[in-house]
């Protein structure tokens, strides 16, 4: 019977991210190992060149043909097998193909690293086929045999996700972010995001509460620090009516405040608690922003900037007197006040002096507020070294210590 040598026909696979392309070498005459019948071999060369050509349907239709001569030797099958997984693939038909491509690796006929490259190969193709387990199975196999492309790993997260394990995918994305930033690298927002999602799946609030922390801080946007305050006013224990201007003063900070209500209200809470020059600022930009000055709610809104300029004048002259009264104080809640009130005022030094004193002075009721407050003084003076140290010392479980945890993160990292 007369034979002839077909080219051995290497199935590893060029490898673009997690695209997968088959790479079919050129025919080699010189190849001595296996031989072919020529009943075989000429139509899975003519396949060959088909698939070269695009033409991947009509490579099917020719393998079938080369199955359909009986008698044939494990080589033999191990070519079919080779050019149907091609074909397969480029036809779209991955479930065809990731069958081809385990009869490949079964066949005794690929060894070593081009064994490892098939196997991966074959693990994104049941991944793209919806095969997840299956997918599973052939990613670890992949990288127990040495195989080192990071986007393995990625791919086995993401089939653990989309086989609904969580826990698993969970702890895989998070020995990578572990380790990108024991190597002093960004995790990507796609490995937060995931990691966030599973704990959201998970019900594990702590975790969730982490990520969109990692998510502040490393892809600081508008929305996830919208996303963590709400949860902080949402906790248990949170004292909305003693820092909900301190929260809103964190909103105005990330850009997250924006409509007339809520400049409205903000500007209200700064006059209650006794800081027109505050207030003053939050209606100027208010104004600057358009939310002011316009539409049924204008008269208002100019009613509002009228008392913030009166109280202001009034809060200047008494200024004194009321340091004065402060400082013969038996506890140091009035000098943390006033020392604030100068800082709205733009007299940094003079007022962080006083926090600073009103603190030593101890017997505050809300001491953690106070020093909240002095970090926040130090970073209107634009001293962000002593601005960080004030807010390591916040200690608080009513959501001081986490607006302090807060300033520190956008501090460091602010929203552009």
């Amino acid at each position: 019977m007369s034979k002839f040598r077909l080219a051995h026909l290497g199935l590893l696979a060029a490898l673009l991210g997690l695209n997968v392309a088959p790479v079919l070498l050129g025919a080699s005459a010189a190849y001595a190992a296996d031989a072919v019948r020529k009943e075989i071999g000429t139509p899975l060369q003519a396949a060959t060149d088909d698939i070269k050509k695009g033409k991947y349907k009509e490579a099917l239709a020719k393998v079938h043909d080369a199955e359909a001569v009986g008698g044939r030797s494990s080589y033999e099958n191990y070519l079919i097998d080779s050019i149907r997984a091609s074909a397969a693939q480029g036809a779209g038909d991955n479930e065809l193909a990731a069958k081809s491509y385990e009869a490949v690796i079964n066949s005794g006929h690929v060894t070593g690293a081009a064994q490892t490259k098939i196997v991966q190969v074959l693990a994104d193709t049941y991944y793209r086929a919806g095969q997840y387990p299956k997918a599973i199975v052939w990613i670890t196999r992949y990288l127990s045999e040495g195989g080192d492309d990071p986007a393995m790993r990625s791919l086995l997260i993401s089939a653990y996700y989309a086989n609904n394990e969580f826990a698993r995918a969970a702890k895989e994305v998070s020995a990578q972010v572990q380790a990108d930033e024991k190597a002093g690298r960004v995790p990507t927002e796609q490995q937060l995001q995931l990691l966030e999602s599973c704990a959201l799946k998970l019900g594990d609030k702590a975790g969730y509460l982490s990520a969109v922390e990692k998510l502040a801080t490393y892809h600081p946007k508008k929305e996830t620090w919208i996303e963590l305050l709400n949860k902080l006013e949402n906790k248990p224990g949170f004292n909305d009516s003693r820092l909900g201007l301190d929260v809103l003063r964190m909103r105005l900070a990330v850009n997250a405040i924006s409509t007339a209500s809520d400049f409205m209200n903000m500007a209200e809470l700064a006059l209650q608690a006794g800081y027109p020059a505050e207030a003053k600022k939050i209606i100027d930009a208010a104004y600057k922003s358009g939310a002011f000055g316009t539409g049924t709610e204008a008269p208002r809104q100019k009613r509002l900037q009228d008392l913030a300029l009166k109280k202001l004048a009034d809060d200047v002259k008494a200024m004194p007197q009321t340091e004065a009264d402060a400082g013969k104080a038996k506890d140091g809640t009035g000098l943390v006040a006033v020392g604030y009130d100068y800082v709205t005022n733009g007299q940094f030094d003079k007022g962080i002096a006083m926090i600073e004193q009103g603190i030593a002075k101890d017997d505050l009721k809300h001491p953690d507020d106070a020093k909240l407050h002095l970090g926040l003084a130090y970073l209107q003076a634009d001293k962000k070294a002593k601005a960080l140290a004030a807010f390591k010392t916040v200690q608080g479980t009513d959501g001081t210590s986490e607006l302090a945890h807060y300033w520190t993160i956008l501090t460091n990292h602010p929203v552009n």
